[in-house]
This record gives structure tokens, sequence and C-alpha cells, in this order.
């Protein structure tokens, strides 16, 4: 079982999150909301780490959370 690493791990992470906004040009807010849903559920199939997921959703709901 892993740890959630919240240490900086992304090659560009600025030109990464100007992708990320580039995915949501155009879409409506329901949209983009349907967007990021299906995009955190692939990645949580990729990550697959039952226990690192629930580290990562405790981070992500904490006031003040960590990110990458």
């Amino acid at each position: 079982m892993a740890d959630l690493n919240t240490a900086p791990a992304i090659d560009a992470p600025d030109d990464l999150y100007a992708e990320l906004l580039a995915m949501h040009e155009g879409l409506s807010k329901e949209e983009s909301d349907a967007a990021n849903a299906r995009l955190i559920l692939i990645l949580m199939n990729q990550i697959a780490d039952r226990e690192v997921l629930r580290q990562a959703m405790a981070a992500a709901r904490a006031p003040g959370a960590e990110t990458v």
C-alpha cells in the first residue's frame, strides 16, 4: 500500500494546467463539470490504489489542501 505523494512530480506543470483549461474551452458549465467528473474517474482508475485515492480525497477536501 502506497502513501499519497504531494511533492511536485509533473514536468512543466504550467503547460499541463494550460492544457487542462483548454480542455474546457467552448463547454457550458454543465459540460465542463461532466468533463471534470469523467477525467477524475479516468485518473482514479489509472491510480487504482484505493488507499491512495482515499488520502487524495481527504487532502482535496481539507482547507488549504496541498496541490501539486
